[in-house]
């Protein structure tokens, strides 16, 4: 069985972006070289499903930040629009999230990155997200895209640990229960 995995900023107030998708106030978030543990969740993950949001966002950045193979969920995107530097990075997938993680579990994956607000919602809902790591960046952007959106339920989860950081940014992990 394959199991979906966060890692995703906030800011204080839990938006992930400006209603424009524009996260520069989390790019431009000074870190004081700290390591926030992003390589090593990475490290941990055979391959990244995000939304057509979030691609939408990031599919300019160079050099091109993911090291997994990147699947994203769209119903109105092609193969042929993803840029052809990256082409072999990206793949187009129109699927539910049950289909994507069957479809995963069929390649031999254990574990997806689900990132993107849309997509780490209909993940919850459908109980195919294990863990959430959520930073919150300690700024206030008034209004945006929300981390999360109506659930058909309660989600409980299990507090495992909270850091904070000397550059403001404080960080906890929770387990999904079953």
């Amino acid at each position: 069985m394959t199991t979906g995995h966060v890692f995703i900023g906030t800011s204080l107030d839990g938006f992930i972006a400006r209603r424009s998708h524009d996260i520069s106030w989390l790019t431009a978030y000074p870190t004081l070289g700290e390591d926030h543990g992003f390589d090593a969740h990475m490290a941990r993950m055979d391959a990244v499903v995000m939304g057509r949001g979030t691609y939408e966002a990031i599919k300019d950045i160079r050099p091109w930040y993911y090291t997994r193979q990147v699947v994203v969920l769209s119903g109105s995107l092609l193969q042929d629009d993803v840029p052809a530097e990256i082409s072999d990075k990206v793949e187009i997938l129109q699927a539910s999230p049950q289909e994507a993680m069957d479809s995963f579990a069929a390649r031999g994956w254990s574990r997806v990155y689900v990132d993107g607000g849309a997509v780490i919602q209909s993940f919850l809902r459908a109980g195919l997200i294990a863990d959430l790591v959520i930073s919150r960046i300690p700024v206030l952007i008034g209004d945006g895209i929300a981390l999360f959106g109506a659930l058909d339920g309660d989600v409980m989860l299990d507090h495992l640990e909270t850091k904070a950081f000397a550059s403001g940014l404080v960080q906890s992990v929770y387990r999904v229960r079953r």
